[in-house]
């Protein structure tokens, strides 16, 4: 038996020692997941650490993400101005971090009582986050920018706090086009997305570009909700869609389509889903933020360890979350799967979790937005994107810390070969033959 005055581990003198010391390594947990993104190559990680030293670097992560709230984050027992929150989801496993953190406990750690709504589709996401319905929302990475934009919608100002994933979906077909596997034969082809506003649309109609086809005069694309695809495959309403999972896999394991791709080979760390709030409820709540935050970023910090994917699909596939089979949970977020051709693969980054939200991630995504018609006339890419991402301030505090801060992300974006150049996105959009701007 523990004696009384030992903590309920019974390895610290008090239960103060025991809080301290589970809160370090969840702050540990935190810096080495976005020392990860910061420096992806172990080599070159331990070369830094060993010429800036373990404590500058632990001081620069922890103001990586300010967003309005760096002193709410320092002051881990600051009240909770709003301790019961709403958080809407989409059921897919882009949300994983989001949902897993009710389940294993993150929220409630955090002195947090969250409620996660699983909702319809994005634009009643969008629909809700307006109206205030929800605190927060798992949202489509370019869906905080074009709301923030008031494209397809009013403006509203929205903050990303993360990146949800990163990879993660892929292009499904028909059973029916095994033997049709080049694009070009593609012309008339009914295709499903989730939202305008998503990377698979932009990654869809990229696809199709590259093969000498126009997205909206050879192919009709329709929005379609992401639990409904498979059913959609299914009774021939869609020869196939670009869409995130488990229902790319879940096409598979009902025997009704095959994957003919992952996106992480058209870009390879493409960003999928985020999670983000009302600019203005950040203002508001900031030591409610700050802990909601941490509780995010902890379990993304889970989520990146391979060791714990199995238990994390255990966790997320219940009816009031995914409401999947384990074994297709497994197969995504381990990346040993079946693709519906006979064949096994082995992908262990079909999906990962940095979620660190880069900026060069928000430009790249209004060139799309801008090379479609989505926007017109000038755009202010990198004003646009640092008021969404709030990536400048960290910046500011990194270099502070004697640590050179990332320009824009770790490593460049390349999308079918070819390279983004974050400092000439008009000239980017201008390249292509195939655009509307």
């Amino acid at each position: 038996m523990v004696p009384a005055w030992k903590c309920a581990c019974g390895m610290h003198a008090t239960q103060e020692q025991h809080d301290a010391s589970v809160e370090k390594r969840s702050e540990e947990a935190i810096h080495a997941a976005v020392l990860n993104a910061l420096i992806p190559k172990q080599g070159q990680r331990r070369r830094f650490l060993e010429a800036v030293g373990v404590p500058t670097v632990a001081a620069a992560i922890s103001s990586l993400f300010p967003f309005a709230s760096l002193q709410a984050m320092a002051q881990e027992k600051a009240p909770l101005e709003k301790k019961d929150l709403k958080i809407g989801f989409i059921p897919i496993t882009c949300a994983t971090p989001l949902i897993m953190s009710a389940p294993l406990g993150f929220y409630e750690k955090q002195g947090l009582n969250v409620s996660l709504v699983k909702t319809a589709g994005w634009a009643l996401i969008r629909d809700k986050v307006t109206n205030k319905e929800y605190d927060a929302s798992h949202l489509l990475a370019p869906m905080p920018l074009a709301m923030s934009m008031g494209v397809g919608s009013g403006p509203l100002p929205m903050n990303v706090a993360t990146i949800q994933n990163s990879n993660g979906q892929a292009i499904t077909l028909a059973l029916k086009h095994k033997d049709n596997r080049d694009p070009k034969n593609w012309k008339g082809f009914k295709f499903a997305v989730p939202f305008e506003f998503s990377m698979h649309n932009f990654l869809l109609r990229y696809y199709l570009a590259e093969h000498g086809l126009d997205p909206d005069k050879d192919v009709q694309i329709r929005v379609v909700p992401p639990p409904e695809m498979v059913a959609n495959l299914r009774a021939n309403n869609i020869d196939g869609y670009l869409g995130p999972d488990p229902f790319n896999q879940r096409a598979v394991y009902d025997q009704v389509g095959f994957i003919h791709l992952l996106t992480k080979e058209l870009w390879d760390g493409h960003p999928c889903c985020s999670f983000g709030m009302r600019a203005e409820w950040v203002k508001e709540n900031p030591n409610s933020f700050a802990a909601l935050y941490r509780a995010v970023l902890e379990a993304a910090a889970m989520a990146s360890g391979p060791e714990n994917r199995a238990t994390i699909a255990n966790a997320i596939a219940p009816a009031n979350y995914l409401n999947q089979p384990v074994p297709v949970l497994e197969q995504v977020l381990t990346g040993k799967y079946a693709d519906g051709l006979g064949n096994v693969k082995n992908v262990p980054d079909r999906i990962y979790f940095d979620p660190v939200p880069w900026d060069s991630l928000g430009v790249w995504i209004l060139t799309q937005m801008k090379r479609w018609g989505y926007v017109k006339g000038d755009v202010r890419y990198a004003d646009i994107v640092s008021q969404v991402y709030l990536m400048t301030e960290a910046k500011k505090r990194m270099k502070e810390a004697g640590i050179l801060a990332p320009a824009a992300m770790p490593k460049k974006i390349v999308v079918m070969g070819k390279p983004f150049d974050t400092t000439k996105p008009d000239a980017y959009v201008s390249s292509f033959a195939i655009r509307r701007a």
